[in-house]
């Protein structure tokens, strides 16, 4: 039965920003009556007569009948001062993200609002506990955090700190969904789910960036157009704004006192120093403006289609990503035939394509050359991983150092006929997709591992709340436990660093058998 609070129930929201407003027009809409309160003058009316125009607005469009969007209208009250809001059944805060201020709030309240009332925090990044700790009744408070665009984003963290009782979690959690939301249970840890999980798209980016791999434009197309992410790290940070972007991951970095996993970039550092925080300020990455000119990313040249294409497969191996490729190989005409695998390939060695004399292997962590040299095959080219072998249209490749030319253009060719734009990078250990998703589901699994939430609720929310083409853990279940524990340890090996260290709970699975998903 859901413990979501009775229609018609009061919901008092404290702030008239945009995140204020958002949560207003939500609830309104869905049948709650809504008292707003904003400390500065004159802003709740403002904000009650935009949100009117809003509603007029879906109307126009068809996504909204006028009878539901006057009854929202209706639903949305101002409130004059805290005391108006004394009634309410839950009391979301949506102020300034201080924890001075949000502790202060929460102490007036306690003196208006009933012994029942459910008090909320809607804090990206503020410890739950540390906010309740002054409190009388601490355990009915809980976060409630949203995602802007409140109206368009599904995903609310409900976050329990120490004191928190489930009940009242569950309440919210029940609530959230009754507002059309996808919610998801979380403890109060840094960063919750999404701010910790999302770390490793951002900075295995700016790594690569550091290490020369390549342009920013360049891997933003590799992640977006192979990955099937619906924007590049690159652009996305520039969209947050780097002051934000690198202040969110300093303070993760500092509340798990510094952990290697969450070091933030020099290169991020710089841009903040000279003021170059993105679309906000006109360059980030990119330049903004009129005048601006998109770089455009890598592309190899058209080069000759090879002559034939061959597998060979170690037995029990066999894996999706690379049958996905030969799937493609031959919608595009290739006659693909079977053979046994490299004399030197290890035991773990991934499915491997030639071509006119190259071996191409998906990549497993370690560099091109590295692997040249362990298979003693100098033709060696590796391929990234791809999101999705039906709808990707780019393809990333890195190739050792010792290989030919004739037949590093023989796998571009090949690539170019299966319907790619291929795009070379630097030989880095892990290339870019790969690498950005290994270290997803890396944290993601050490997420759950340490009961911040389970295998859904992580995977939930990396889709509705950033909106990745795939869960981090299922993503890791498609490409196979195995390929992704062989990419981080190669990347340990490689760096000699513990940021690369492997969940326990991937590793258990892995020896266990077992899917995070039934």
């Amino acid at each position: 039965m859901s413990k979501a609070l009775a229609a018609g129930s009061v919901v008092a929201v404290i702030g008239s920003g945009a995140m204020g407003s958002g949560i207003a027009q939500v609830a309104a809409a869905s049948g709650y009556r809504v008292r707003l309160y904003d400390a500065r003058a004159g802003q709740v009316d403002k904000a009650i007569a935009d949100l009117g125009k809003v509603y007029g607005s879906l109307v126009e469009k068809g996504r909204m009948t006028g009878e539901a969007a006057a009854a929202a209208r209706a639903n949305l009250l101002p409130a004059a001062s805290l005391d108006e809001v004394a009634d309410a059944a839950l009391v979301v805060e949506a102020i300034v993200e201080d924890l001075g201020a949000k502790r202060a709030l929460f102490q007036s309240l306690e003196a208006i609002v009933g012994a029942d009332t459910i008090l909320a925090t809607n804090t990206s990044s503020i410890s739950v506990t540390a906010i309740g700790a002054p409190l009388q009744r601490p355990q009915r408070l809980v976060g409630m955090h949203f995602f802007n665009p409140v109206p368009l984003m599904a995903l609310v963290e409900v976050v329990s700190g120490l004191a928190t009782e489930r009940a009242v979690a569950d309440v919210v959690f029940d609530t959230a969904l009754a507002w059309g939301k996808n919610p998801v249970h979380a403890k109060s840890t840094p960063g919750f789910i999404v701010n910790r999980v999302a770390r490793p798209f951002y900075a295995e980016a700016l790594r690569l960036l550091n290490e020369q791999a390549a342009d920013p434009a360049t891997l933003d197309a590799v992640l977006r157009e192979g990955g099937g992410f619906r924007m590049g790290p690159f652009e996305l940070m520039d969209l947050i704004g780097h002051d934000v972007n690198f202040s969110v991951t300093s303070s993760v970095h500092a509340a798990y006192f510094g952990d290697p996993r969450y070091t933030p970039s020099v290169i991020q550092q710089e841009l903040v120093n000279a003021g170059f925080l993105g679309r906000k300020s006109g360059r980030g990455f990119y330049h903004y403006g009129p005048d601006a000119v998109r770089p455009v990313a890598a592309t190899e040249p058209a080069a000759e289609r090879p002559e034939w294409v061959s597998i060979s497969i170690e037995p029990g191996l066999k894996q999706a990503v690379t049958d996905g490729l030969e799937a493609r190989l031959r919608k595009a005409g290739f006659e693909v035939s079977h053979r046994k695998p490299l004399p030197h390939a290890g035991e773990r060695e991934a499915p491997a394509f030639h071509t006119n004399g190259a071996a191409v292997f998906l990549t497993d962590g370690r560099s091109a050359t590295e692997r040249a040299r362990a298979n003693q095959h100098p033709d060696t080219v590796l391929f990234d991983l791809v999101g999705d072998w039906d709808k990707a249209s780019r393809i990333a490749v890195a190739r050792a150092d010792q290989c030919s030319e004739k037949a590093y253009q023989a796998v571009v060719g090949m690539f170019q006929a299966a319907g790619f734009a291929v795009t070379r990078i630097d030989d880095v250990p892990g290339m870019a997709v790969m690498r950005t998703v290994a270290m997803l589901a890396n944290e993601a699994a050490d997420a759950v591992n340490q009961g911040v939430c389970s295998a859904a609720g992580v995977d939930i929310a990396m889709q509705k709340g950033v909106n990745y083409p795939r869960g981090p853990l299922a993503w890791a279940e498609a490409i196979g436990l195995a390929q992704v524990v062989g990419v981080l340890e190669h990347l340990a090996q490689t760096y000699g660093e513990d940021r690369y260290r492997v969940s326990p709970l991937l590793r258990r699975h892995l020896a266990n058998g077992k899917r995070f998903h039934v």
